[in-house]
């Protein structure tokens, strides 16, 4: 499909040309979120979508890959863990099916990376520093996402509006902006930063397309930019989320209370996953020591998965967490992909066309 709004020429960047799309706008792969069917329509929109492929077995993936690959022709990514037991095989599968970007949430090893571009995926990791986006610069990384510290999910302390510009000026690969994106203005000062364009997640969480439970999506509508949090307690990691459900009482449960649900979490993650003891027990050695964590972080950790899935599908926001921006008190409505793309190009097509005196 052709793109729906012919965009302002600042708007054909680095970004698109790179990944072929027709807009600047990538759906971030979301876990529990970024299924078949929401990857699919944002790329249809002319963004690019990406499955949120980290909390997903293998053969789920692989599912998941062939459903995107049915809907839609367009140009699509894959979210990979490296430190999961199996990320090799999963990148084998990424570059047999012809998909298109392998993307990081957090920076991958330097092998990992060859073994994409040999394959001729397109990598593209995630990082909160400059420090990181110079080190996958060196290791042959084709562009960085970077989130500032609005965003939601694992964030560092700069916003973006400052680690933006930072990474735009230290590094040559292409620079995508992520963290407080939700509009067409918003994707305008991320091209004035210096970035090739937007990444966002919160804001393609809430359209019709994604899995999240109705009444979960109601809620983040009704938040304001100070109802998140940003906390360790999940995995050790500082992330953002919501404040709401379990979010709130997670700083004040006690370390044998949260060891007690976190095991809990761990067993149901076990059943429902499919994932082997073993693998389970390779990742968490392999959390502890890229991140330096303590052992009851890891436990933690394990926990995570459930407190996601709770909330995002189930609609138990009692008993779960949700990831979400700061943006979220800037969202008011549900739209479709097409709809939030089309309305984001033509809002940033106004404001560049008024910058250059157009109107």
């Amino acid at each position: 499909m052709t793109a729906a709004i012919a965009p302002h020429p600042a708007l054909r960047t680095r970004l698109t040309e790179l990944f072929g799309i027709d807009y600047p706008i990538v759906a971030t792969g979301m876990g529990y979120v970024s299924d078949a069917r929401l990857t699919a329509a944002a790329s249809a929109a002319g963004g690019l979508g990406i499955i949120g492929g980290g909390l997903m077995s293998y053969q789920e993936l692989a599912e998941a890959v062939a459903a995107v690959k049915s809907l839609t022709d367009r140009p699509f990514g894959v979210n990979v863990r490296a430190n999961q037991p199996d990320v090799e095989r999963r990148i084998d599968l990424l570059i047999r099916s012809g998909v298109k970007v392998a993307s990081f949430a957090l920076a991958p090893r330097q092998d990992l990376i060859a073994r994409c571009k040999d394959g001729g995926l397109v990598v593209v990791p995630s990082v909160g520093a400059v420090r990181h986006a110079e080190k996958v610069q060196a290791w042959g990384a084709d562009a960085v996402v970077v989130q500032g510290a609005e965003g939601g999910g694992h964030t560092g302390v700069v916003p973006t509006s400052l680690l933006l510009p930072q990474v735009a000026g230290a590094v040559d690969i292409t620079v995508i902006g992520a963290g407080g994106f939700f509009d067409g203005r918003g994707l305008v000062a991320a091209l004035a930063y210096g970035a090739a364009g937007i990444a966002m997640g919160t804001r393609f969480l809430l359209t019709t397309e994604s899995p999240v439970a109705q009444a979960v999506k109601e809620l983040y509508l009704t938040k304001k930019v100070t109802d998140t949090v940003v906390t360790s307690e999940i995995d050790g990691v500082p992330q953002r989320l919501l404040n709401a459900g379990q979010a709130g009482g997670l700083q004040a449960a006690s370390a044998p209370r949260r060891a007690a649900r976190a095991i809990r979490g761990a067993l149901l993650f076990h059943r429902l996953s499919g994932t082997s003891w073993p693998d389970m027990i390779r990742e968490g050695i392999a959390m502890k020591r890229e991140h330096a964590l303590r052992w009851t972080q890891v436990i933690m950790a394990a926990n995570a998965p459930v407190l996601y899935r709770s909330v995002l599908l189930d609609g138990r926001t009692d008993i779960g967490v949700s990831a979400s921006g700061q943006v979220v008190g800037l969202i008011d409505d549900i739209p479709s992909c097409r709809e939030l793309v089309d309305r984001i190009v033509g809002e940033a097509n106004d404001v560049l066309a008024r910058l250059g005196g157009q109107r």
